[in-house]
């Protein structure tokens, strides 16, 4: 999952997931792409769901 699919799951802009990129325990990124960073959606869920983010 990229920047843009990350900020429609959490409900912010893709620039707010930058920001969040700079937390700590914001997972890391598993791929580098020429579209850009991909995360595991599974990581994305549980550090959302962890830090209250998402239901």
């Amino acid at each position: 999952m990229g920047v843009a699919e990350i900020a429609e799951l959490l409900g912010v802009t893709r620039q707010r997931v930058h920001q969040l990129r700079q937390l700590d325990g914001f997972p890391e990124p598993t791929s580098e792409l020429a579209i850009g960073l991909v995360w595991e959606s599974a990581d994305i869920e549980r550090w959302a769901r962890e830090t209250g983010r998402l239901e």
